[in-house]
This record gives structure tokens, sequence and C-alpha cells, in this order.
């Protein structure tokens, strides 16, 4: 845990203490936190391409993990405002986890376009990151590793959800590959490694959304209060 600029940064470790403790201690669904984190990455995505979403173009590029389920509920919601949304998954469908498995039904559901690792984007205007979180350690494995560097190499704008994928949250390494991203919006508390000089040309623009985290689990980590009363979308840098 480190404090910097009003701001307290914790660890993977300390993140994953915070989730832990916001579902157990205090009862908040996982479910409702997946459903607030994907709503301001759709924010942000928004922010990013301007305030008329009609007919923009979105791909989302989505892991099998909690990271992934944010990403697709991000999905969602651009659909609803009117983005042409498509989905690339970082592998195949039955690898997903439960919660991004019941996620990726619903965005198939609402007739949203899911493809493979090898797709191409299209005409994206905007790509979202959303293939690994916090917790992921070391190099990227394909199929992922080739879809980031696709990615970086395509030179579309990338909003990275909670995290850069392929960057080591707690220290800030960007193992290879790691994605470049124009933007990140990350979740609750932003993380240690983000304070590293390295991580900075991944990261680009950083945004702290509120995903209703209660304010005693802020104050368990030693977050001065209110950071969120004037926005649920702060931009740190």
């Amino acid at each position: 845990m480190k404090a910097k600029g009003g701001f307290v940064y914790l660890t993977a470790e300390e993140m994953a203490e915070a989730d832990r403790t916001a579902i157990e201690d205090f009862g908040i669904d996982v479910l409702s936190l997946m459903e607030n984190a994907g709503v301001a990455a759709a924010r942000v995505a928004r922010i990013m391409l301007g305030d008329d979403m009609a007919g923009r173009e979105v791909c989302f590029l989505v892991g099998k993990g909690n990271n992934g389920a944010d990403g697709l509920v991000a999905a969602r919601h651009l659909h609803d405002w009117g983005a042409k949304v498509k989905v690339l998954l970082g592998g195949e469908k039955e690898e997903l986890r439960d919660i991004p498995g019941r996620q990726l039904k619903a965005v198939e559901a609402m007739g949203i376009s899911v493809q493979g690792p090898s797709a191409d984007f299209g005409s994206a205007e905007l790509l979202v990151d959303a293939l690994l979180g916090y917790g992921s350690k070391g190099n990227p494995r394909e199929p992922v590793a080739g879809l980031i560097r696709r990615a970086n190499d395509s030179k579309v704008p990338i909003v990275a959800v909670d995290l850069p994928s392929g960057l080591d949250a707690t220290t800030g390494i960007p193992n290879q590959p790691c994605v470049l991203a124009r933007a990140t919006v990350t979740f609750g508390l932003p993380k240690t490694g983000f304070l590293e000089q390295a991580a900075r040309r991944h990261i680009g623009e950083l945004y702290l959304a509120d995903i209703s985290m209660p304010e005693p689990l802020y104050r368990r980590f030693s977050q001065p209060p209110g950071i969120f009363r004037r926005d649920s979308i702060l931009k740190l840098w």
C-alpha cells in the first residue's frame, strides 16, 4: 500500500482482500460490483469517443475471468447506447468461468457478434482491453498474447479495463507483450504499479471509478473519506 496525491494505491494482494471484504463482510454481491465496473468502463469509452455513441464501432477483447466479465457488461451498455459492438474472445467459449460465461450468454442474446481471437477488429474506432485482471502474473500466453500484439500494432486507441493486460498491478513491470492503452479505468482504488514510470506509457490517461465499495472499507485501507463526493469517475492524470 502506498499513498500519493490524496489516494491510496493497493498491491494486487491488497486489492483482492478489498474485494473479498466487500463481498463477504459487507454482503455486496459480486454481480453488483461487476455491473458497476462495466458501466464505468462504458462511460470512459464514451469519454474517448464523444457523447453520441450512435453507430460508433467498438471492439471488445475479452478474457475468461472476471476482468472479461467487466468488459462484457460494458459491451452490453455501449450496445444499448447505440454503438456497433463486437466481441473477440481471448480463447474458447468453454474456457470462460461461470460469471463471465453468464455475461457472455446475455451479450449473445442481445445479438452482439462474438468471435474468436483470430477475428479482425473490423472498422473499430476503439478497442476495449478486458483480457487480464489485476491478479495476472508473468508474460501473457497465447492466444491472448497475440491479441495484445495485434491491438498495439493496430494503432486503434485502446481503453484498458482495470489495468492494461500484461502489466503487473503490484510492481508496474510491463510483461511481454503488454497493452499500450490510451486510457485506463481502474476500480475501487488504484494499484501500486501505476506509480512506476515504466507503467505510465501503458496506462495512458488514468480514471478511477466508484463501483460501490462501502466507505468503511476505504477507511480500513487508510483512504481519506469522500473521494467520490464530486463524481463517481475521477481522472487521476
